[in-house]
């Protein structure tokens, strides 16, 4: 009786999804920034120096929302450091920040500017949003005054926040996250108590917010996702790539492939910091993205979405990760495996040697499995199937487990995990899998100039990442990112705090 009650409601929600029909579908927009950064200074500047400078900024972010709005946009999200910039100490950043309330205050910024005064930088983000009828998401600083009764009360007596704000297409403020799992360099700011979850319900879906680093943890990220069942996600992010694996496109758009939801990321554009790469990601890939080493131009871009995704009958059904490669009778691992470094991270690799192969290779709990065939092998390059299982990072640590089909940088085995770009040689298919002791994966395929591969590949129901036919593009990686949460270890910045 379950069993038919739930092919019940499944039928309905899809009949349901077909008669909203465009109503059921909205219009989203992300901006990569250029920004432009305050000069080196020994201390603060004054605050007008500092207004001034956001200004400047914020210039160039109300000419891509007018844009967005003109094209139709709903909601258009910004990146992180984008009115400010970046590499601050706790006393230079404080002159740009802002007391920022609460959303249950209920407050327009454009129309009562004094009501939480000084706030001219959420003055100025709420009349881009009410005069364009659009919703505009940016990232701030919010600093909170605290006093010795609070055991936590930094010494200079507040908060400073890391902080995204959400201002809907009437101007009015109705959400504030602050950043809970802040990257190494942020010592300007302080961690929130306790991770934030934060949503938002709008007429074309309910949205949840974090920020940058907070991506590759289980809170807020997962919560949001899986507890509090988001149907979009929007990514403030100022993201430095690192090639072969962690470029914003790739893992942003295996992330929300695995999640199973919109992800709308927003990257800070640095050439010297590499850091470039925005984009529009849904359950069945990405809509739209960008990744641009060459210039120092910014990027608008602009797309329609699923409201609902998980209300679409081309959803994603749900993987069990680990059930082809764990059913596999006679896998044996293979011998001639070597170790290479991927960053800090030890691989072990076996090296592709034949043009046809079925090939295996573990470490730890995880055994990687790969059939292939390559159609044309550029004798100059050298492919390996490499497999990681243990902690990531070098400060703060947490858990992977990585199945990889990748390319070396040149035809030395030692050049194998250093970071390229092109290649030559294509596949007519590919299978990955791997025994992967969690749910978490998130799976993508990289062409050669790092480029997406949406609709070339997929995922079946028994953890297998295929190839749908053969590849139109040289191949630089074929992945699957596993993350298991549960063996993190203790934060050690916020346990020290």
């Amino acid at each position: 009786m379950a069993a038919w009650q739930a092919l019940a409601r499944a039928v309905v929600a899809a009949v349901l999804a077909l008669q909203a029909g465009a109503s059921e579908r909205f219009t989203a927009a992300v901006y990569e920034h250029t920004v432009i950064l305050p000069p080196a200074a020994a201390g603060p500047p004054s605050p007008k120096d500092a207004l001034a400078l956001m200004n400047k900024n914020m210039d160039v972010l109300e000419r891509a929302v007018e844009e967005a709005a003109r094209q139709g946009a709903h909601i258009i999200v910004t990146p992180e450091d984008g009115i400010y910039g970046w590499r601050f100490t706790r006393e230079t950043i404080y002159p740009y920040l802002e007391d920022i309330p609460e959303p249950e205050v209920n407050w327009i910024p454009c129309t009562d500017p004094k009501r939480f005064a000084p706030a001219p930088v959420q003055e100025r983000l709420s009349c881009m949003a009410k005069n364009n009828s659009i919703y505009v998401v940016a990232n701030i600083g919010d600093k909170k005054s605290c006093n010795s009764s609070d055991p936590s009360c930094p010494s200079d007596g507040r908060y400073q926040y890391n902080t995204n704000v959400v201002f809907d297409s009437e101007g009015k403020l109705i959400a504030r996250y602050h950043k809970y799992n802040l990257f190494r360099g942020e010592t300007q700011f302080n961690f929130p108590k306790e991770p934030e979850t934060v949503t938002f319900e709008t007429p074309f879906g309910k949205f949840g917010i974090f920020t940058c680093f907070d991506i590759l943890f289980h809170d807020p990220a997962v919560v949001l996702v899986n507890e509090l069942q988001v149907d979009t996600v929007l990514f403030p992010t100022a993201w430095m790539n690192v090639l072969p694996f962690l470029t914003a496109v790739e893992f942003h758009s295996a992330w929300a492939m695995g999640m199973g939801v919109n992800l709308l990321s927003a990257n800070t554009h640095s050439i010297s910091m590499a850091m470039t790469g925005d984009g529009i990601f849904t359950p069945e890939g990405p809509v739209a993205y960008h990744y641009n080493t060459e210039t120092e131009e910014g990027c608008l871009l602009i797309a329609e979405l699923s409201s609902h995704p998980r209300l679409s009958l081309i959803y994603p059904l749900a993987v069990n990760w680990s059930l082809y490669a764990t059913n596999i009778k006679k896998m044996p691992e293979e011998q001639n495996t070597f170790t290479g470094a991927v960053r800090r991270d030890i691989f072990t690799f076996t090296e592709l040697t034949h043009k046809t192969g079925n090939y295996t290779v573990c470490q730890k709990d995880l055994c990687c499995h790969l059939i292939y065939r390559m159609s044309d092998k550029s004798k100059d390059e050298v492919y390996v199937l490499g497999a990681f299982d243990g902690l990531h990072g070098s400060v703060i640590k947490y858990h992977w487990q990585i199945c990889t089909l990748l390319k070396c940088k040149n035809t030395d085995q030692k050049s194998c995990g250093q970071p390229v770009e092109t290649a030559e040689t294509k596949f007519d298919m590919f299978s990955l899998s791997g025994t992967f002791g969690t749910d978490y994966v998130f799976p993508e395929v990289l062409y050669s100039g790092v480029q997406l591969a949406p609709g070339e590949f997929e995922v079946l129901r028994d953890g297998r990442l295929k190839s749908k036919h053969s590849s139109s593009k040289p191949l630089l990686t074929v992945t699957l990112f596993g993350r298991h949460y549960e063996k993190d270890p203790p934060h050690p910045l916020r346990t020290s705090q």
